[in-house]
Order: structure tokens, then sequence, then C-alpha cells
């Protein structure tokens, strides 16, 4: 049985069109070594095949419309790395017409390129690959005897694959509240657990424990575990830095739930108390973060948030002291990016920056039933800021919630770990 992704992108295809869809390959880590495998997430979204080395080739308009190219069945190296399904199992399991080991794609190709008005394929990823298609068809061209005719057009399948990606279906959104709830159980612990003197790489692990514990692959992304001035940097990932008492802590972490990503970033304070400089930086991001997640409703684009966000973030930062003079012209000068210089959110699926247009023709896109995105703002004061209050100097705080955008509003997926300051400080207390 073929996925409904499959489907529907079959559908949007052009009938008389072959789309050829690579797998991800494995990749070295050292010598002889290789990473844990992850599968290219197009591929994974439309097959559910998660072995390396595959090919699908997709051609709506013929009879066998959805061959898979894979690993053969091979006992020897089935001891050493583990079970394939084989050309077998690519029909049985996973719905395809018609299977062949992946070693018989090049003998294969120009059969199955001919006749495609049309050929679906992202060029620039898998350079020996290109290499092939491109080859094999300037060949087909030149043979101008025989009945054998080549696609006139190439077309990245990204412009479908990627628009379908934006809008969650139930059964996505269900695999993503999980994901959510797994790395919010995370965050709850890491809240209980920490103590002045222990390690940023003690959270991170203890994080990444609840993750798999709860069935999750391992973090969306590398985690972010970042005490005192160390949380001013925006994608800190050394994680070898003490938890000093006094200080705050930043954990930007997320799970990786069958293929779907949480992300989700909590600051909280280290001894269990925020002090009160602490406590205005982190007031001000939050009240601006809870507003922006009201904002997520149909019809709203990605600018419009992040102009509110800036607005509210500027406004602020004029009452504490971080910036002087008129917030507009302060806006207009993009001086708030001293403290505030990335965006508000990102779209959030199978990949944690997850694919989809930001813009069509420079106008920003709007939210629709469907799309689920991070709502992230934040303050960072590097500890070297000049001309500012001393007392905020080395203080980051980022609030970030994933943000699901119904035709009643938005839906909060990660409500199960707190926000509000009191909050907090009372789980800590605990």
């Amino acid at each position: 049985m073929i996925t409904p992704q499959l489907a529907e992108f079959m559908r949007q295809m052009d009938q008389k069109s072959v789309a050829i869809i690579p797998g991800a390959r494995e990749a070295t880590r050292s010598n002889d070594t290789q990473y844990r495998f992850r599968q290219d997430s197009d591929f994974y979204y439309l097959t559910g095949f998660e072995e390396p080395e595959a090919i699908a080739v997709i051609a709506p308009g013929r009879a066998e419309k959805y061959t898979l190219f894979v690993r053969p069945r091979d006992p020897e190296q089935e001891i050493w790395v583990g079970r394939r399904a084989g050309v077998e199992g690519a029909k049985s399991d996973f719905g395809a017409d018609q299977s062949f080991p992946i070693a018989e794609f090049d003998e294969k190709l120009q059969d199955m390129l001919d006749g495609a008005e049309k050929l679906y394929y992202r060029l620039g990823v898998h350079s020996d690959l290109d290499n092939k298609i491109i080859s094999q068809i300037s060949e087909m061209r030149a043979i101008n005897r025989k009945p054998i005719h080549a696609p006139r057009t190439i077309i990245d399948p990204a412009t479908i694959v990627h628009e379908m990606r934006v809008l969650k279906s139930p059964e996505e959104i269900e695999l993503m509240q999980r994901a959510a709830d797994i790395a919010a159980e995370a965050h709850v612990e890491a809240m209980k657990a920490v103590r002045p003197g222990m390690k940023e790489y003690e959270v991170e692990a203890m994080i990444e424990q609840v993750f798999r514990r709860h069935g999750a692959a391992g973090p969306a992304y590398t985690s972010i575990v970042g005490a005192g001035a160390n949380a001013t940097v925006l994608h800190y990932i050394n994680n070898d830095g003490e938890l000093n008492d006094g200080e705050l802590l930043l954990v930007d972490a997320g799970a990786e739930y069958k293929g779907y990503a949480s992300d989700i970033t909590r600051t909280f304070p280290i001894n269990g108390r925020y002090t009160k400089a602490q406590r205005e930086i982190y007031d001000l991001v939050l009240e601006t973060q809870m507003s922006c997640v009201e904002m997520v409703r149909p019809g709203v684009t990605h600018d419009e948030l992040k102009a509110h966000s800036v607005e509210m973030l500027t406004e602020g930062m004029v009452r504490l002291g971080l910036l002087k003079g008129e917030p507009a012209n302060l806006i207009k000068e993009e001086k708030y990016k001293q403290f505030y210089m990335h965006g508000l959110g990102h779209l959030l699926g199978i990949d944690v920056h997850d694919v989809g247009i930001y813009y069509y023709d420079k106008q920003s896109r709007a939210l629709e039933p469907g799309v689920v995105m991070t709502i992230e703002p934040g303050i960072y004061v590097a500890p070297d800021t000049k001309d500012i209050p001393e007392q905020y100097l080395g203080i980051g705080v980022r609030i970030e919630d994933d943000v699901l955008c119904t035709a009643n509003g938005p839906r909060v997926l990660t409500t199960k770990v707190p926000k509000d300051a009191d909050e907090i400080e009372v789980l800590m207390a605990k």
C-alpha cells in the first residue's frame, strides 16, 4: 500500500512524466565507521522506506506507477548491520508495483525515461546520479532514427513535495504532538535536576536520555545547553561549560519521533530563582512570545509576526535602557538587531527547519490551517556590550514553542513544559 503522500504527489505530477527520487546514503564518520543513518526527508515523506541506497521511480501514467530500487537481501551483511527489506519487501511492505536491486538502476534508466515529456528530479544533491541522468538524456536525444524519446524538461520535484509538506495531515500532527510531549518531559526533568556546579553536558545527556527512553530516535538537532553568557551565543553547541549560581540556563532541545521533529527552548535560573534583572528581560520576552503565539491564525503572514515581535521587544528594550531613542526610529534603523538578531520562527515538520516557500514574488507567505511553526523571540546581551545597564550584561533569554495554525486559532503543541517564570520557580523548588 503506497503512502497517501505518494498518491497525492502522483496526482499533482504531469501524467506524461516520470520522477526519480533518490534516498540518502550512508555517511562516513571516520575511517570505516558511519554516522547513524537518517533517510532523506523527501524520500521518507513519499515512501516511508528507511534504508540507504534506494531510489524511487514514479510514473503516474504507466501500469507500473511506483518502482523501488533497493539493496537486495544479503545474509552475510545482515548479520553485521541488520535486516534488509530486499526486493520482495519493497513490494510487500512498501507498496511498490515493481522492485529491482539498486545495481540494476543504470541499465534500466533509459527505459524509465523513454516517453516521459517531463522528468521530476532534483539536480545538485547527488553529483554522480546527476551525471548519469544527464548523460542518459543526452544519449537519448542523439538517437533520432529510433522511437526513443527523452524528457524535454527537468523539474525540481520540490515544487510539489515541499509545498505538500507545509500542510500537515492529522496523522502527521499526531506524530508531532508526541514528539513535542517527549521533548516537554525532557525539559521538565532538566528544570527539576539542574544545580550549580553541574556541567552543561550533564544536562544535555539527561535530556537526550529522556528522548530515547520514550521512543524518540534521538535529538531532532544538536541540543543547545548554554549557561550564563553562553546563552547569548545563538547556536552554542559546545555544551562543556559550568552551571554557576545566579546565572540563567538556556536549553534549546527537541526530539525526533518517527521522523518528525519538535523544537523547544526554555530559559530558567540555575539556582531556581530569577534575579530582578533576569526577570525583567524574561518577562519582556515571554509577553512578546505569548502575543505572537496568539497571532498564529489563517491569513497572518510571517512578516507580520516578525514585525510584531520587533515592535514589542524594541519598546520593552527602551523601557529597560538597553536601547535609547524613539522605538519607531530604532526599528527603522534596525538598532534592535544588537539584541534580537534572528527571525521569529520557522516551519517545523520532518526537518526541524522545515521546507516550504516563505515568500511569493517578495510577498510574505500567509499562514494556513495545518501549518506548524515555531514562535521563538529572544534577547541576547553579550557580556562585553557597552553603554547599557550593567545588571543586564551576559543575559540571554529565548522562549520557543511549537504552534499549529488551525481555522480556530493557534494550538500550542508544547504546553506540557511551563514558561511562566513563577511556574518555573515552583517546579524547580520541588
